[in-house]
């Protein structure tokens, strides 16, 4: 879309697009736009109306201004359909490109391959060392995902700001390759010896060379082996794949190479050795924050990682792989929840539905009431899904199914307090004037909700819980029904219920805090052992654990430390 004028063309390159996607130009004389990059990559467009070249005649204002509105829409729509598209909108893109570690070849080509013939989407695959290719998402910012030889790689993508999400796929070892004829070379010591030429892949442009170096340095060898390859006739290359090829052909007599590209080479055999057996690597492919499409970036990287579809390439290829999702292409995800976390837990899981282009199921309810759904789907009294994940009100009703699931990680707590109307009407000052004649007093019931187990529990801890008994007039099965009893229906003088519930209904409550280490429910997330959505439920809890505000401004305290990776279920 083009056109003149007799001052020129005014040519409007957004980059808000991929560079495969049309560019549109908006040619009015009077009106100049440009885009400028903002904060973390947001683009913003602006537009600025140019009247000082304006003839008289040349233009009825009427006009002017109705193709401001246009060109003013256009615009917005366009920047509106981008960012989206970056923060995770879409799902439908029709090509993605991936920054490709060299010794992924064989596997991803065919994964590639089989991806395009079922969804009709082309993958772009770019290889390179994963240094090299690093430092090419760093420069272009484009890109959709990175799949690196070393894990490390990706929390320095993460630490840069370049990546979100990682998907596991395989284990790897770095090991001495040397042709399947030679048995002159068993040990670090024997790369040394006169004569021995040793190939490498560069330390500051492979993972491997990068791992290998590291395990030298520590293990006392790496002067003498840099000094064996750059002195007596051995030589560094880009990458694992480069290095194979050498000893394949004959020119170099050993080298250091991962274990899964000794599998692809049948004119090869590894030698492990224990300097090097320290070395394991996690490969794992991570969503960039370039990603136009983060929903079909993940779409991909879940096929990818998935164990009935890319994870078989992996290991045909002789990847170690991992235990990986079962694939679908939208999964869904059947979450309990006890019904404290409610507030804090919504927007999080909305959010995450949206762009990981999956379903989660949640159940709200007390946890007493999840956990006997729980038991029943066990023993087939229910026929419905057992859950893949749950979020605890307390670790208490977390106990009680502890076998099913993998350990607990604390999210966050709360206290329990007592809530009484504001102007306190009974005189309630502590939990002993529960117990003073004539208190209407609410419980959550301890069969049915968390509250009500750990109100029991603290009640008892000071002998007051069969002092009350006659002042009980309720027991509700959820938390969420206590303040309510004393705030709308009159129908308590106090409730033992949690700060967090208390906030909604804090200019119509009064609330006394108990003294006392059993007055607090801390909130753990697990994930069930036989989830087939392992993966996909680490990554929900991820977003829980970067989303520390949404718990706080619902009144928890926070427990998880987001750069804490091995607080994690």
């Amino acid at each position: 879309m083009r056109g003149t004028s007799r001052r020129g063309d005014v040519v409007t390159s957004c980059g808000l697009t991929p560079p495969t996607r049309t560019h549109y130009v908006l040619t009015p004389t009077y009106y100049n736009a440009w885009a400028s990059r903002t904060m973390k990559g947001t683009r913003v467009m602006r537009f600025a109306v140019n009247t000082t070249h304006a003839r008289p005649g040349r233009g009825n204002p009427m006009y002017v201004m109705a193709a401001v509105g246009l060109i003013a829409i256009a615009i917005l729509s366009l920047g509106l359909w981008a960012l989206s598209h970056r923060w995770g909108g879409g799902g439908d893109a029709k090509e993605i490109f991936v920054y490709c570690a060299s010794n992924m070849r064989k596997p991803m080509e065919k994964i590639a391959a089989d991806y395009e013939r079922e969804y009709g989407v082309v993958v772009r695959l770019d290889f390179d060392g994963s240094n090299t290719l690093l430092s090419r998402v760093e420069v272009s910012r484009k890109g959709d995902l990175y799949l690196a030889g070393d894990d490390s790689y990706i929390h320095l993508a993460r630490d840069k700001e370049l990546l979100r999400e990682s998907i596991p796929l395989a284990k790897m070892r770095p090991v001495i390759a040397v042709h399947k004829d030679n048995d002159s070379i068993r040990s670090v010591a024997d790369l040394l010896k006169p004569g021995v030429k040793v190939v490498m892949a560069e330390p500051d442009a492979a993972a491997v060379g990068k791992k290998a170096r590291k395990l030298f340095k520590r293990s006392g060898h790496w002067d003498a082996l840099e000094e064996q390859i750059r002195e007596r006739g051995g030589v560094f290359v880009g990458n694992a794949p480069d290095v194979a090829n050498k000893i394949k052909l004959g020119s170099m007599d050993a080298g250091i190479v991962w274990d899964s590209t000794v599998a692809m080479y049948p004119e090869l055999k590894a030698v492990r050795v224990p300097e090097l057996d320290a070395g394991e690597a996690s490969v794992e492919i991570g969503v960039l924050n370039s990603s136009f499409d983060a929903t079909s970036a993940l779409k991909f990287a879940r096929y990818v990682g998935a164990r009935d579809k890319g994870l078989l390439k992996f290991k045909e290829t002789g990847f170690e792989i991992v235990e990986g999702d079962k694939w679908a292409e939208r999964p869904t995800l059947s979450f309990f929840i006890g019904s404290v976390n409610r507030r804090a837990i919504e927007p999080i899981i909305e959010a995450f539905q949206v762009r990981e282009g999956v379903t989660i199921n949640t159940k709200y309810n007390g946890c007493g009431i999840l956990t006997g759904d729980m038991k029943a789907i066990q023993s087939g009294e229910l026929q419905t899904a057992f859950p893949d994940t749950y979020l605890a009100c307390d670790e208490y009703y977390l106990d009680t199914v502890q076998s099913w699931f993998e350990t607990g990680v604390q999210v966050s707590d709360t206290d329990i307090v007592i809530a009484v109307p504001k102007d306190n009407p009974a005189g309630i000052t502590k939990l002993a004037d529960l117990a003073k004649p004539g208190v209407r007093v609410a419980l959550g019931n301890a069969e049915q909700c968390t509250i009500g187990a750990l109100s029991r529990r603290l009640l008892e801890a000071e002998d007051l819980y069969d002092k009350i008994s006659d002042n009980v007039v309720m027991r509700t099965q959820t938390s969420a029904l206590l303040v309510p009893q004393v705030t709308t229906k009159n129908a308590a003088d106090a409730v033992l219920a949690y700060r967090t519930d208390t906030l909604a209904e804090r200019d119509r409550l009064h609330v006394i805090d108990i003294v006392s280490p059993l007055a607090k429910a801390i909130q753990p997330f697990t994930i069930a052992k036989n989830s087939d959505h392992k993966h996909l439920s680490r990554r929900l809890f991820d977003a829980i654990r970067s989303s520390p505000a949404t718990f706080e401004d619902a009144g928890f305290h926070w427990r998880l430390k987001r750069d804490d990776k091995a607080a994690s279920p």
